[in-house]
């Protein structure tokens, strides 16, 4: 009975927290509302007509004066109605609050296709000319001065690029972070908006997808008076509720093609973007940067280390400042965390990003951005252009922010690593190192069979959206050095400290009895006591060494150079830490498996085994260049 009675105190006391925490909650959302409330004019639900008729959802909150103020712009996918479930959602209520307290008017607005918003969504064939539409609209209301700042991370910052090569003349100042899918074409990279590297697919956007391009949704009648849609939007918010699916077994569905249907998703853009190939036509014709196009915008840049996209989104910063008109190519500034995607405001004093501390990665976003914003805004001379580094860096391993003036930082000097073994590379207690001296001639080739049936699992990384399947971040590789389909290359213990910060290139010589294989390096950092931590991962498609307007297959006993599409970081690896790459042929699910066929692998089930050699001596000098600062 005391026993009972004590289980019966013990849930009461559970309920009675729980619902404190919820009373908080609500207090503290309540609050927010109420503060907000008594300095901004909110007008919900407002529908903005673009050229074509189709209407977009936007929000309003501006401050309560006469004056005309400048404008942040966040333009999403995502669901920012202000009531989810019957309850108050606050998240949009904090980011307008920020802003009017400022002094600006906070608008969000959805894409076209998405929620309250009309039209059909289509990730990256959403028109331009909306993002054009959007800001003349703004731009031209009774309570605007004229000049709008876009502001947004990931699929709220990938639509910002294509809409500053217009140039609209409201366009005056871009806050865009992790936004790699806004990125098409750019130098080496044929990323095509995150969906390929090194002409692999990467596998982030089957799972992103299932929950986003539902574009089979309720429609509100298209005469539905504001007034309407605020008191409706109480009730429905419109999201879908999707049916959790198990991404670390849903993702091996064969073939890829069909992997939408296999977790019975809805259909939409997947299917359509599952065959394009790297150049194909169609990713020219969205809402993508490519390198062909202007940029007429100040920005600045926001990236992590470990967010899938960094190795373009540093291409895209440069280019910008290569090829803008020089009052832009002097405006672009860049900051790069040691985060996952988007997290890099959620640094702490000790920031651990997988299984490895990177210290105190802390920096004063809000202070920076809008620093950044009141300067092209508001016309504020806050010295903020003098006082910002152009490019702020976090050095991993020495754990510290840097700053320089270019990336890869002043004085920057490539180093070649040759690859070297006695042909037993396999496994970390193989007989591969990595040494400045060019091999000899008397190194034979390592071997290692990759078969699409039991591809190398991705182990951390620099990932984003593949739901439970990939766990993102810096992880001791120990174990998988283990697999005997993984060569394993590294430097003897550094006698000095070194810092490598920048691009850093990859060519391979390499060989195989399949048409077409991937293969695929990881730099690692290596500890005195063992522990291997990834830093970048990155992978190529053979089919595609030639260039990507053509697909050029293998033959048995040849031999072929592979430029490997390039990896980036700035890692300080100490006195006693070695420098190590590993090389193999697959890094599932981050990327999808060549099915080692020369087929279309797209729309294959089968897969073939292939036995594949990296090549290391003086006719064939495997290497990694790696940009070491002195």
């Amino acid at each position: 009975m005391k026993n009972f009675a004590h289980r019966v105190l013990l849930l009461l006391v559970a309920v009675f927290a729980a619902s404190s925490h919820v009373v908080a909650q609500e207090t503290d959302a309540q609050d927010v509302v109420d503060e907000l409330e008594a300095i901004a004019i909110i007008d919900q639900k407002l529908m903005v007509e673009m050229r074509d008729g189709v209407r977009l959802a936007t929000d309003v909150y501006r401050p309560k004066t006469d004056a005309p103020v400048p404008i942040v712009l966040s333009r999403t996918p995502y669901n920012f109605n202000a009531w989810r479930d019957g309850e108050m959602s606050t998240r949009t209520y904090r980011a307008a609050l920020a802003a009017v307290k400022r002094g600006y008017a906070y608008v969000v607005q959805n894409e076209r296709g998405k929620f309250f918003s009309e039209g059909e969504w289509d990730i990256l064939g959403t028109p331009l000319t909306d993002g054009y539409d959007a800001l003349e609209w703004m731009s031209t209301q009774p309570w605007s001065n004229g000049k709008v700042g876009t502001y947004g991370c990931s699929s709220t910052a990938e639509w910002q690029m294509g809409v500053a090569s217009l140039d609209h003349p409201a366009h005056t100042a871009l806050v865009p972070g992790g936004y790699g899918a806004g990125v098409g074409r750019v130098g080496g990279f044929y990323e095509q908006g995150n969906w390929y590297r090194g002409g692999a697919q990467q596998m982030l956007f089957t799972a992103w997808l299932y929950g986003n391009q539902n574009v089979i949704r309720p429609n509100f009648p298209a005469d539905l008076t504001q007034e309407d849609l605020i008191r409706v939007s109480r009730y429905f918010d419109l999201a879908s509720e999707m049916p959790r699916v198990d991404w670390s077994e849903a993702l091996w569905h064969l073939p890829v093609q069909d992997i939408m249907r296999s977790v019975d998703g809805p259909r939409g853009i997947y299917e359509k973007m599952i065959v394009r190939k790297p150049n194909d036509p169609a990713w020219y014709e969205g809402g993508l940067y490519h390198d062909d196009m202007p940029f007429g915008v100040p920005s600045l840049w926001l990236m992590s280390w470990y967010d899938v996209s960094v190795g373009p989104n540093l291409a895209l910063f440069n280019h910008v400042r290569a090829t803008a008109e020089p009052d832009i190519a002097d405006n672009q500034y860049a900051v790069i965390a040691p985060t996952l995607h988007c997290s890099y405001a959620r640094s702490t004093e000790d920031t651990v990003v997988g299984e490895r501390s990177m210290g105190d990665a802390r920096l004063d976003y809000d202070a920076l951005i809008y620093g950044w914003f009141d300067y092209w805004l508001k016309g504020e001379d806050n010295g903020v252009l003098e006082n910002t580094p152009r490019v702020q860096y976090f050095t991993m391993g020495s754990n510290q922010w840097q700053s320089s003036d270019t990336w890869p930082p002043e004085g920057a000097e490539m180093q070649t690593y040759y690859l070297h073994s006695a042909g037993s590379a396999n496994t970390l207690n193989g007989d591969g190192w990595l040494s400045p001296s060019p091999p000899a001639a008397d190194e034979p080739p390592d071997s290692f069979i990759y078969d699409p049936a039991a591809p190398v699992p991705s182990y951390g990384g620099n990932v984003c959206c593949t739901g439970n399947a990939v766990r993102g971040g810096s992880f001791d590789q120990q174990e998988m050095e283990g697999r005997e389909e993984i060569l394993v290359y590294s430097t003897p213990p550094l006698e000095e400290g070194v810092e490598v910060s920048g691009t850093i290139e990859i060519a391979l010589w390499v060989g195989s009895d399949a048409r077409d294989t991937d293969f695929t390096v990881k730099l690692i950092d290596v500890h005195p006591d063992g522990r291997a931590y990834n830093l970048d991962e990155t992978i190529q498609r053979v089919r595609y060494r030639e260039g990507y307007e053509r697909e050029v297959f293998m033959q048995p006993g040849e031999v072929y150079e592979v430029s490997i599409s390039p990896m980036s970081t700035s890692n300080y690896f100490a006195a006693g830490h070695q420098i190590r790459i590993e090389v193999s042929s697959s890094n599932f699910p981050r990327f999808t498996r060549n099915l080692n066929t020369g087929g279309n692998n797209y729309d294959e089930a089968e897969g073939v085994v292939a036995h594949n050699q990296i090549h290391h001596s003086p006719a064939h000098p495997s290497q990694i260049r790696l940009p070491i600062v002195r």
